[in-house]
């Protein structure tokens, strides 16, 4: 075998082993029950792990998104010197497979406007464990609305009554799509007690992890699966934006820092030295690190701990 010929091969091989487990992981994150358990609230604990992937022939970041479960803008940030669209094939890419808890969850459901994450916590004996999907949100205008909710009804195969915002703008909607292949809301509906939202499956996953809904929270279809199965009417909906969030895992502080597209934060640092006021461990941040972090917004969690 030349070695031209062996460089093409090396992509093929390389996804040969990791593509059962990119189809693996479109389910939820984190994989591993050991590490679902959340054993602390303060400060917020650091759950998954990133994991590397090689850019085979004729692929792109935006099918690689759907497959390894990840949300398309959240794949971008964490790859920022990948072109998207033509990646080059043997190109190592990161798959943001962690995340640090926001502030304050509960059991129940927190969705995470800034960073496109729904976490779902519950609690199974006396452990609490966490699972986390990638969403796509109501657009510019659009927007989907913060605050507490709870679960008002659910629905399986669910039909789509255009609302008249969305018929406004494609009048040549029919009256009523019934399940199937041309329903935007795919195969689960999880209805919120306000009923401009809801939870929802898609027949048009690329648009999850982006803002491109109407208001409403999609996920792709295996994802919207397993939550609809999860949760019952009444279940707690918070509805939250944190862009900056700070986490811990064995003894390290960790960043994680999304774009603020609400610009809903003044000084930056600021607010990392909020968060830190409650770790209350005697461990110290490295402020060179936590300015390269802030800078970057790159989604993943990066350690920040002064050495």
């Amino acid at each position: 075998m030349t070695r031209n010929k062996a460089l093409k091969l090396l992509p093929l091989l390389t996804l040969t082993l990791t593509l059962a487990w990119v189809c693996e992981a479109l389910a939820w994150q984190p994989r591993n029950r050991e590490e679902s358990i959340i054993t602390a609230r303060l400060p917020a604990p650091l759950v998954g792990e990133p994991r590397p992937y090689i850019i085979g022939l004729e692929e792109d970041l935006i099918n690689l998104a759907w497959r390894s479960g990840v949300g398309y803008g959240a794949l971008v940030r964490a790859n920022p010197d990948v072109d998207p669209w033509l990646p080059a094939p043997g190109t190592s890419v990161v798959l943001p497979l962690s995340a640090v808890l926001p502030a304050g969850a509960k059991p129940g459901i927190t969705i995470n406007l800034a960073e496109l994450r729904l976490y779902l916590i519950w609690q199974e004996g006396e452990d609490t464990l966490v699972r986390y999907y990638p969403i796509g949100i109501g657009r510019e205008g659009r927007e989907t609305p913060l605050g507490e909710f709870h679960v008002a009804n659910r629905a399986k195969n669910p039909s789509w009554t255009p609302p008249p915002s969305v018929r406004a703008e494609r009048p040549y909607l029919p009256g009523t799509v019934p399940p199937g292949p041309d329903n935007p809301l795919g195969d689960f509906w999880i209805g919120l007690n306000d009923r401009r939202i809801g939870i929802h499956g898609t027949n048009q996953p690329f648009g999850v992890g982006r803002q491109v809904s109407s208001g409403c929270i999609r996920m792709y279809p295996d994802h919207i699966s397993d939550l609809f199965y999860r949760v019952q009417t009444g279940t707690h909906v918070d509805i939250i934006y944190q862009p900056i969030k700070l986490g811990q895992r064995d003894g390290t502080l960790y960043l994680e820092v999304h774009p603020d597209e609400r610009a809903t934060l003044g000084d930056p640092l600021a607010e990392v030295l909020r968060q830190k006021a409650f770790v209350a461990d005697g461990s110290r941040l490295d402020l060179d690190l936590v300015r390269f972090a802030l800078a970057e917004k790159s989604g993943l969690p990066v350690p920040v701990s002064a050495r």
